[in-house]
């Protein structure tokens, strides 16, 4: 049958396969015939604002000591054009996409934009066919692997945020920051910053600034205390 493959891919059947064929189907389309056809553009439109509501929910949801300015990074790595595109890739959709002659001569199912409006156009279809909950399945499924690597990244983002979350789970204290040394011509400084904790040292750090050794002391404890 028509699209089983891609279906079994998607992890979902849908009951329109209209919307599945309209969510292949790429502008080009349009502009070689001349004449009024839909094509993947509105579902993109909608799969785009689908797309950011149920990871904004989710990352909201999963890190709690996350605010505002990390989350909205965390948000915006995970829907680039560039991971979308990897991720039309990984499903293949290439080879389903319905082209112009033009568009296929010159590469289009292999382009990036191509791809990654394709991934947003099939979350929108997917949402009008069976909802908010099948778009949400399809999202944490899609992108599960690299929800749960956020935690990493934010801890380079922001590594004191991220020590004092990981040691407010079983204490209310907040870590300390204390200047060890100070080294180097005033041109070039180099601070040597230690964290403590309940009056016990967990790392030092070091750094061309106070604020940068604090940093990567805080880094140096978190590294320390996961692998315990």
């Amino acid at each position: 049958m028509e699209y089983d493959e891609l279906q079994q891919k998607l992890g979902y059947s849908f009951r329109d396969l209209r919307l599945l064929r309209l969510a292949l189907t790429h502008p080009s389309v349009a502009h070689e015939q001349g004449s009024p056809v839909q094509t993947n553009q509105r579902l993109e439109f909608l799969g785009d604002a689908v797309l950011q509501l149920v990871l904004t929910r989710e990352l909201y949801e999963r890190y709690p000591g996350l605010d505002e300015g990390p989350l909205t990074k965390a948000r915006a790595r995970l829907v680039n054009r560039a991971s979308l595109a990897a991720k039309g890739r990984e499903l293949g959709l290439g080879s389903h996409l319905l082209l112009s002659r033009g568009e296929e001569l010159h590469g289009g199912r292999d382009r990036p934009s191509a791809l990654a409006d394709t991934v947003e156009a099939l979350l929108g279809a997917v949402f009008l066919d069976g909802g908010l909950d099948a778009a949400s399945g399809f999202v944490l499924r899609e992108f599960g692997e690299s929800l749960a690597g956020i935690a990493s990244q934010t801890a380079a983002d922001n590594p004191k945020g991220e020590l004092q979350e990981f040691l407010q789970s079983s204490s209310a204290e907040s870590p300390q920051y204390a200047v060890a040394s100070v080294s180097g011509p005033d041109h070039d400084r180099v601070f040597e910053c230690t964290v403590h904790h309940r009056g016990r040292e967990l790392a030092r750090g070091q750094g061309k600034s106070k604020k940068a050794a604090e940093s990567a002391a805080a880094m140096a404890a978190l590294q320390k205390l996961r692998r315990r």
